[in-house]
């Protein structure tokens, strides 16, 4: 019989008898338990998502048939669409709080916030985040940043109209249009709310990385999803705290007459207002330098996860993990140097433009070679098309596609012509929509028979899959080249406009896919809640895979590890080992058992 520290029994039995003792409230609501406060930000997270779809249900219905009364939705929304025609601000409010909600409050909450809470400790070998406490307290900060959103939709003037990034003066200014009111004020206070939530969330997964560590757990002995989340929590902790700087001074801007983004001369409702000095281009220098990293905050993740999926249904290793690790490293370290890309169009020096093209252009070598290794890691498999299996084949057909229309935005003399058209929201949506999207989805259908014990029906995730794969694709892939027609973004009547007459067509024809699109995430609505009552009982390690939350019971018990912490013998990918009857090795089995190969 293995040897049980005494200090570690104890730990695990106070653990259990605290578990046992605590009510209801305090297990499942206001929960210290890493597991429960993962989950509780899944769930929020997916309630934000089908906030947000259905706000894009309008959008594609305006831009399809810009010309049609829809007098059952002028019904339930009188102040936007008043007799079934959306009006021009609501249509801004729409775009503004759809992106928001999609990339802070679904994104964010699911697949950073979510499965980082949920997996990191496991996968490392530790009972609970190094901060269980804090770990609560950012969870409950995270659930009031999004009603704070949320109750924005339903104040004088309505929700937050600048767009999503929040440009000054209609920011700034709250007379420019009905949503620069209050409802822009709830946008700016929520986004406070936010990164001090994801603030505590990333001190908290780097704490825990650095030293609750299982023994034998090295940093080149963690998975690729583990160094992801420890990747994109340091970016966060350093990207965040300028836009926090900056949300403090526009609301100054909006409140005590201050002057930080707002320039002399500015004329509003034909009122010549007194600021002077100030300037909206700093707004765009501090929200960008959140802004491009937060990008990778939320795609390194999904490739982290796409990268545990993928041996796990190939059975075999992935291709060139510690080149995966340097390349996540390059990646963090860049993506913090190539923000103003998004301001070739500002008037910045051409020697600045020149600068940020060949830094954006030099983070595509380590992303290149990421994917590269991704479709390594298929060649030779043995390959089971599981639901996780072929979302996971999306991230990476998706990672191509955005990546390469990123090739174009990323050169500032293909940018001048591109910008602010929707070339940039097909790009946008593949990297930041989709390849995080499809993750997403891969990581529910994997990770759910070990979050819930039970397993979600393959049939029905199968067809999710082609109706959420498919219409995606059409719709952003098609947007591209009405960018390349010249059709600008935020834009609510291309009608108007002579040269646009021949998109009506296209618009078309994307508006239904992206119905098409929305409507098949009520198939996996169903599938999850149907699954959660009566899906087919789990067993602990369903896909036979090696790290280490696949070693516990499912669900896992409070303290994840019983009495004693697991110790760790050799990498996470381990299968296939020649001269073994089984096609996988868990990180816990002794050398004794089966030879180390790295």
């Amino acid at each position: 019989m293995a040897h049980i520290p005494v200090e570690g029994a104890f730990e695990a039995e106070a653990g259990a008898h605290v578990a046992d003792q605590v009510g209801f409230v305090r297990r499942y609501i206001f929960s210290t338990d890493h597991k429960v406060i993962g989950i509780q930000y899944i769930l929020t997270g997916l309630f934000m998502a089908v906030v947000g779809t259905l706000l894009a249900v309008l959008i594609r219905l305006q831009l399809g048939w810009p010309a049609h009364q829809w007098t059952l939705v002028g019904k339930l929304l009188p102040a936007g669409m008043a007799g079934g025609i959306m009006t021009p601000e609501f249509y801004l409010a729409l775009v503004t709080m759809h992106g928001t909600i999609m990339v802070f409050f679904f994104i964010s909450y699911v697949l950073v916030s979510g499965f980082g809470n949920y997996l990191i400790p496991l996968q490392v070998g530790a009972r609970d985040m190094a901060y269980p406490f804090l770990n609560m307290l950012s969870y409950w900060v995270a659930l009031l940043s999004a009603l704070v959103m949320l109750a924005s939709f339903f104040v004088t003037g309505g929700a937050a109209a600048a767009g999503w990034t929040s440009y000054p003066p209609l920011s700034a200014v709250p007379s420019a249009v009905p949503g620069s009111g209050w409802g822009q004020t709830l946008w700016i206070l929520s986004m406070a709310l936010f990164i001090a939530s994801f603030t505590m969330s990333s001190l908290n997964f780097v704490a825990t990385i650095f030293s609750l560590r299982a023994r034998g757990m090295s940093m080149m002995r963690m998975s690729l999803t583990v160094w992801s989340f420890f990747i994109s929590a340091i970016l966060g902790l350093l990207a965040f705290p300028p836009l926090t700087a900056a949300a403090v001074m526009l609301l100054f801007d909006r409140h005590f007459g201050t002057s930080f983004f707002l320039p002399s001369g500015l004329v509003v409702a034909n009122q010549l207002l007194p600021h002077q000095g100030g300037s909206p281009l700093l707004w765009q220098l501090l929200f960008w330098f959140l802004g491009h990293p937060e990008v990778y905050v939320l795609i390194l993740p999904a490739l982290g996860i796409a990268c545990d999926i993928l041996p796990a249904f190939t059975r075999k290793p992935v291709f060139g993990y510690r080149i995966q690790v340097y390349c996540l490293i390059a990646v963090g370290v860049l993506s913090m140097v190539v923000w103003g890309h998004h301001m070739f169009v500002s008037g910045m020096s051409p020697f600045s433009g020149e600068y940020f093209t060949l830094a954006t252009l030099l983070i595509t070598i380590p992303m290149t070679i990421f994917g590269v290794n991704m479709m390594g890691s298929l060649w030779g498999g043995k390959l089971r098309l599981t639901t996780a299996m072929l979302f996971t084949l999306g991230v990476i057909a998706f990672f191509g596609t955005g990546g390469f229309g990123g090739l174009f935005l990323g050169n500032a003399t293909a940018d001048m012509q591109l910008h602010d058209t929707y070339f940039v929201v097909g790009h946008f949506h593949f990297m930041i929509g989709g390849v995080t999207l499809l993750a997403t989805f891969a990581a529910l259908y994997f990770w759910f028979p070990k979050m819930f014990g039970r397993s979600m029906n393959e049939s029905w995730g199968k067809v999710h899959f082609w109706l959420t794969f498919i219409p995606f694709f059409t719709v952003f892939f098609m947007q591209h080249f009405l960018g390349l027609q010249g059709m600008p973004r935020r834009y609510y009547a291309f009608t108007s406009y002579e040269f646009l007459q021949r998109t009506m067509g296209q618009n078309v024809v994307i508006s239904v896919a992206a119905l098409t699109l929305m409507g098949a995430q009520l198939i996996f609505l169903a599938n999850f809640c149907w699954s959660l009552a009566r899906g087919r009982r789990a067993e602990a390690n369903p896909w036979r895979a090696t790290t280490l939350e696949w070693t516990v019971d499912s669900p896992p018990p409070h303290g994840n590890f019983g009495h004693a912490l697991p110790v760790v013998h050799r990498w996470p990918y381990e299968y296939s080992v020649e001269g073994f009857d089984a096609d996988y090795t868990p990180q816990t089995v002794s050398p004794r058992e089966v030879p180390v190969t790295a």
